[in-house]
């Protein structure tokens, strides 16, 4: 990654910049404080790849002081989009640090290609149009030439005004694993950082899929002679299997890598006071009807 920009005037200079300022960070009152405050950061699988990138990067002790500063919210502001991340962070100074991180995007021709990748896949379409990230989601990329997640250090740019050389440094790090938490309930920033947001991923799904079924019934149906018309069978000849459903298609399918996905991307809701509370609660109620949904999928029925 490219170093920082640093910029001193003449009060601060590099080697005695410390001395002005005491080592402990400031504690803002309304910081951004993570949910996870104790263990490993990352409860789905894609959060977990994008946390296991950061530790490669950061040396141990910039690390535990980036995890301390996610944990006690000295994250001010965490906003993404298209162009990146932006983050205010308080450090010991005053003055909150600017933080950004951005992304190499995907050029046009390669997204095309993982989306032709993707709807090829009816499981990796089925998880994305349902607001999940496939399990072999890179595959898809990896097909497209590209990478989903940053695979070299030129796929991912930080920068961080304090005065710490180190890049990434605590306060990057601090943003990265809130920014791990944010993907844990919306995937679809991880697209949005590469150059493509949810509307664009599931549109172009949807119509190659939509293209994929109707092309080979088209071409059937060009290619065969024309039907001739049959007498429809007498509704006495039909008696015996006129109330019996036709035998259902087979399905696969797999539970949800976390519940309450949809509640979770609207986030803290004005009318709950306890807002991890409310997410325990929905989390709890999604888990339940999809466990019912499970039973009736397998001709089991209610409990």
């Amino acid at each position: 990654m490219a170093p920082a920009r640093r910029s001193y005037g003449t009060r601060y200079e590099p080697d005695t910049w410390w001395r002005e300022y005491p080592s402990a960070p400031r504690r803002p009152a309304n910081g951004i404080k993570a949910q996870t405050q104790r263990g490993q950061f990352g409860k789905t699988w894609w959060a977990s790849r994008w946390i296991t990138a950061l530790e490669r990067l950061v040396d141990a002790g910039r690390l535990g002081r980036g995890r301390s500063y996610a944990r006690s919210g000295q994250v001010l502001t965490l906003d993404v989009g298209p162009e990146g991340v932006a983050a205010k962070v308080q450090g010991s100074r005053p003055t909150p640090y600017t933080v950004s991180i951005r992304f190499k995007r995907l050029s046009d021709a390669a997204w095309e290609q993982v989306a032709d990748a993707l709807a090829a896949e009816a499981l990796y379409a089925a998880k994305l149009l349902s607001g999940e990230m496939p399990q072999d989601v890179e595959q898809a990329f990896a097909a497209a030439g590209a990478s989903l997640f940053p695979a070299a250090r030129k796929d991912l740019e930080t920068e961080c005004s304090c005065p710490d050389w180190s890049n990434p440094c605590k306060h990057v790090a601090a943003v990265h694993y809130l920014l791990g938490e944010r993907f844990d309930a919306d995937p679809f920033l991880l697209f949005v950082l590469r150059g493509r947001d949810r509307q664009w991923v599931t549109e172009a799904l949807r119509a190659r899929r939509a293209g994929a079924a109707a092309a080979p019934a088209a071409a059937e149906a060009a290619a065969a002679p024309a039907p001739e018309a049959e007498a429809a069978p007498a509704l006495a000849e039909l008696l015996d299997c006129f109330w019996t459903a036709p035998a259902p298609p087979a399905i696969a399918f797999a539970p949800a890598e976390r519940d309450a996905l949809a509640v979770k991307r609207l986030g803290p809701p004005p009318f709950a006071p306890d807002a991890a509370a409310f997410e325990e609660q929905m989390e709890a109620r999604y888990r339940a009807i999809g466990a019912h949904a499970y039973r009736l999928a397998l001709g089991e029925g209610a409990p």
